[in-house]
């Protein structure tokens, strides 16, 4: 066997589940494209707000943050949800949901001072962190490497077939035998799982586009938090001396190289240009991602049912802040070890939950 442990798919989920592996064996890493982290990692919002996600997500949060502070990938941010009177139960739905605390508007245009006077309800959590998401995938991948594990790009995987004691892998002109195989292939994964001939779980890759524009008014947004309308129906975030707004759709999409659509992203930013004063202008520049969910909208982590292939799949929008716990659970489960984190959200977990 050339390796312990082939990892399919080179985003946040298979750098850090690499570099935990690490510690158990030889690993190999393999990305399609030509640069790690290129589709879901590296259009991610990229915000650690440990209540965002259903309870085992949540449970991954915490036990992350930890590896996150150690790291020194988090910076503050602050998360504000604004709503106007027509969105009282939206609103109150979410200040459970995120356990929010409210605050006066006098309070709330302190922090944003361009809010609408049609936005009468603020709630903000000082807890909310900016992500420093190079600084964790080079990190992961220097873990890897330090190891004596290998990272290689521009390796689409074309076969995947069981041999004694392992599995044989194709990507082009390169075949590899290895004793291991993780999916970590996001949008992918079901699709590499039926080259395995392993049994999917029913993946949904879902579309979410962004527009980046000027601040508004000139104003210096670095120190503003995350704003967020009721029900997720947008949020806006400060990037680099702009903001980033999403109308957070969720619109069902076979795996690819994505674009954002323009008449969703026009609905978007006319719900964003409602909770401000300053008039949208024309977008710097717009993108989209793929946001891959199971059917219950929790993470796959654990064994498939066939021996050697592992899944760490169904990300959706919580990939980068529960990365270093699922990584960790993944490990746990290959060794044998008891997780770190309660046997609820471990069998929440388990892809075994499909079958």
């Amino acid at each position: 066997m050339e390796h312990d442990f082939l990892i399919i798919g080179g985003g946040v989920a298979g750098i850090t589940a690499g570099a935990a592996l690490s510690d158990l064996g030889s690993v190999l890493l393999w990305e399609a494209e030509s640069a790690f982290g290129y589709h879901a990692s590296g259009r991610s919002a990229a915000l650690f707000e440990e209540n965002y996600g259903p309870a085992p997500v949540i449970a991954l949060n915490r036990a992350s943050r930890a590896t996150h502070d150690a790291g020194g990938w988090l910076s503050p941010r602050g998360f504000m949800l604004v709503g106007g009177a027509s969105e009282a139960d939206a609103f109150e739905a979410d200040l459970a949901t995120f356990g929010l605390q409210e605050i006066a508007m006098e309070a709330a245009r302190d922090r944003v001072p361009i809010l609408s006077p049609d936005v009468t309800r603020a709630a903000h959590d000082d807890g909310a962190q900016d992500i420093d998401t190079d600084a964790l995938l080079q990190a992961g991948l220097r873990r890897i490497r330090a190891a004596g594990g290998k990272t290689e790009t521009d390796r689409r995987l074309d076969r995947l077939d069981r041999v004694p004691g392992g599995w044989r892998a194709v990507a082009g002109d390169r075949a590899v035998v290895v004793r291991q195989v993780i999916v970590a292939a996001g949008p992918w994964a079901d699709e590499v799982a039926a080259l395995a001939g392993v049994q999917t779980l029913g993946l949904i890759p879902l579309r979410r586009s962004m527009a980046r524009i000027a601040a508004p008014d000139g104003h210096d947004v670095s120190g503003w938090p995350v704003l967020m309308g009721p029900g997720e129906t947008w949020y806006a975030k400060p990037d680099a001396g702009a903001l980033i707004v999403s109308p957070a759709e969720e619109v069902p999409i076979v795996p690819m190289d994505t674009f954002a659509d323009d008449m969703v992203l026009a609905e978007g930013l006319a719900r964003y240009q409602a909770a401000v004063t300053p008039e949208v202008t024309r977008p710097l520049s717009t993108w989209a991602g793929l946001r891959t969910f199971a059917p219950d909208r929790c993470l796959a982590i654990g064994p498939s049912e066939t021996d050697g292939f592992w899944w760490c799949a169904g990300q959706g929008g919580y990939g980068f802040q529960s990365a270093p716990a699922a990584a960790q659970l993944l490990a746990d489960r290959v060794a044998g070890r008891t997780p770190d984190i309660d046997a609820a959200s471990v069998a929440a977990l388990d892809p075994g939950r499909f079958r």
